[in-house]
């Protein structure tokens, strides 16, 4: 059963700001975005043309590497920052290698509740569910995902595109975006994985501090990490070769390349950790 039940009242969708999420699915060509979305995604692109094609190549690389971890025997995979649904999403990927596979989503973000239904579809051999928690609530967010995964068992917890919209420790105590990952990691059975990709200011830091600026004027801010900062989410687990690497340089082989992304500078890091 979906944390998104039927019953539950349709949830605020603030129309009159932009927000990061309906403005990736614009930047991806999809429908569930709004004009001030649209204008905003155009200023973006005035600074960086290529935004589409590197958004495309995040999704890319989620594909890829679910396909390798399900490959590789995983079958439990916690997504968390889900984002608005893009065909073939995760569980979709997943259940293509193995049908027995379980998958939960995790977003705050109204506008995701509003479409969690299309996230729902498994196959009869697995599962998958939606869970409605941030991601600095890790405790919330296991216990409620514990409903249809085992965490006594490996799990693949993929945070894609997320953790650059979360800073560092604050000034009141809250947890920063490093300590929301290891608590969460903490969590997870030897022999789970960690996958994340995360915007850079490394290649363009110019431009990177321009369209940072622009989401500062919306509704999120931004913060592009160093090569440094990106690999200290990885402390104390073993990386899947070839490392740290750009969206479209991790096993190329898995997936369809994305047209244009030759062209492109890498603004992102990846990579797929082991716990051992």
């Amino acid at each position: 059963m979906s944390e998104a039940a039927p019953n539950t009242p349709s949830p605020y969708i603030d129309t009159t700001r932009p927000h990061p999420a309906r403005m990736y699915d614009w930047f991806l060509g999809g429908k569930d975005n709004y004009p001030v979305d649209e204008e905003m995604g155009r200023k973006v692109l005035a600074i960086e043309p290529n935004v589409p094609v590197l958004a495309r190549m995040n999704r890319e690389f989620m594909r890829r590497a679910t396909r390798w971890l399900a490959s590789q025997g995983i079958r439990q995979f916690l997504d968390i920052g889900t984002g608005i649904p893009t065909e073939p999403n995760l569980h979709q990927v997943a259940q293509g290698v193995a049908r027995d596979a379980r998958v939960v989503y995790c977003d705050n973000d109204p506008i995701v509740l509003a479409h969690a239904e299309a996230l729902l579809r498994s196959t009869p051999e697995g599962a998958v569910d939606y869970v409605q928690a941030d991601v600095r609530d890790s405790e919330a967010i296991v216990k409620r995902a514990s409903k249809s995964l085992d965490f006594s068992k490996p799990v693949a917890l993929s945070l894609i595109a997320l953790l650059h919209f979360v800073g560092d420790r604050n000034a009141d105590g809250g947890a920063g975006a490093h300590e929301i990952v290891s608590g969460l990691v903490d969590r997870l059975a030897p022999g789970s994985y960690l996958v994340l990709s995360h915007v850079t200011a490394d290649f363009q830091p110019e431009k990177a501090e321009q369209v940072g600026s622009l989401y500062r004027s919306g509704t999120a801010s931004l913060h592009p990490r160093p090569r440094a900062e990106f690999e200290k989410f990885f402390t104390g687990l073993e990386f899947v070769g070839p490392g740290i690497v750009s969206e479209g340089e991790w096993h190329p082989e898995l997936g369809e390349p994305v047209p244009g992304e030759e062209d492109v500078i890498k603004a992102g890091y990846s990579a797929v950790a082991r716990k051992p």
